[in-house]
């Protein structure tokens, strides 16, 4: 099935079917004020539609931003950290851009603006509960894709932290180091099972998904989950001595827990 695009027309982003590479549309605003702070602003454009990406991601240069894009979830999980902000559709062909939210909150506060064709009021909510700090539903106007752009950095820029060391209750796991700790005390984990571990403690009130599992711990999102994350979780659970650390959501994934 065709996607649909995002291309301007008189200073609109219009969705439209299309197969052409767009002229560059948008001029760069000569003596903008903002132009120091865009320029240092990295910004990842999450766009399964080739056309429409570069469109946006040529808009966005000429505006004095560093852009550059992704097609799938699975490169935008894998990308996210060395931007500033993400401007992400929620359409993508491997990995549902909820998802993707859910995995870049998880692990840092990087600013995420969800834009997409999904317009209705729960689609709203899902997006801003997922996690992203602005909402746009296409069409939209870039000048107010600018204009959002830089509320939301200017709410979220100060804050930007990763978080390195998560500490539940007597359970500290180090992304530094890559150590984790019970009572004070050192556990060996594999790499798998450091990642599998540190994902799930990023989001404690969640449930992870197998697929999302797939993609950001082993990095394929297209195997079929199966016996490996199953064996994975049992092995961290007799390291951590009990089972309620991770727990099973039936036909969904894994939560994690407390003993």
């Amino acid at each position: 099935m065709q996607q649909n695009s995002i291309l301007p027309t008189e200073g609109r982003i219009r969705q439209q079917h299309t197969t052409r590479s767009p002229a560059p549309p948008f001029p760069a605003v000569p003596g903008d004020a903002t132009a120091e702070l865009r320029a240092t602003l990295r910004i990842l454009v999450v766009e399964n539609d080739g056309p429409a990406a570069d469109c946006l991601v040529g808009g966005l240069r000429r505006h004095g931003f560093q852009a550059d894009s992704v097609d799938t979830g699975r490169r935008a999980l894998q990308a996210y950290r060395q931007a500033d902000l993400v401007l992400l559709d929620l359409d993508l062909p491997d990995l549902d851009g909820l998802e993707v939210c859910h995995g870049i909150r998880a692990s840092c506060d990087t600013p995420v603006i969800a834009v997409t064709a999904r317009g209705t009021e729960l689609d709203r909510v899902l997006g801003l509960q997922a996690g992203s700090d602005d909402y746009m539903v296409k069409p939209y106007g870039f000048p107010e894709l600018l204009a959002r752009i830089e509320a939301v950095m200017r709410r979220s820029r100060p804050k930007r932290v990763v978080r390195d060391v998560i500490i539940r209750g007597p359970l500290r796991i180090d992304a530094r180091t890559r150590e984790v700790s019970l009572h004070g005390g050192r556990i060996e984990v594999t790499r798998k099972e450091f990642d599998l571990l540190h994902l799930l403690a990023s989001q404690p009130e969640g449930v992870v998904s197998r697929k999302q599992l797939m993609v950001q711990v082993w990095d394929d999102s297209m195997s079929r989950p199966g016996r490996t994350i199953d064996t994975h979780v049992s092995s961290l659970r007799g390291k951590l001595g009990s089972s309620s650390w991770i727990t099973t959501v039936r036909g969904v994934g894994f939560r994690f827990g407390r003993p």
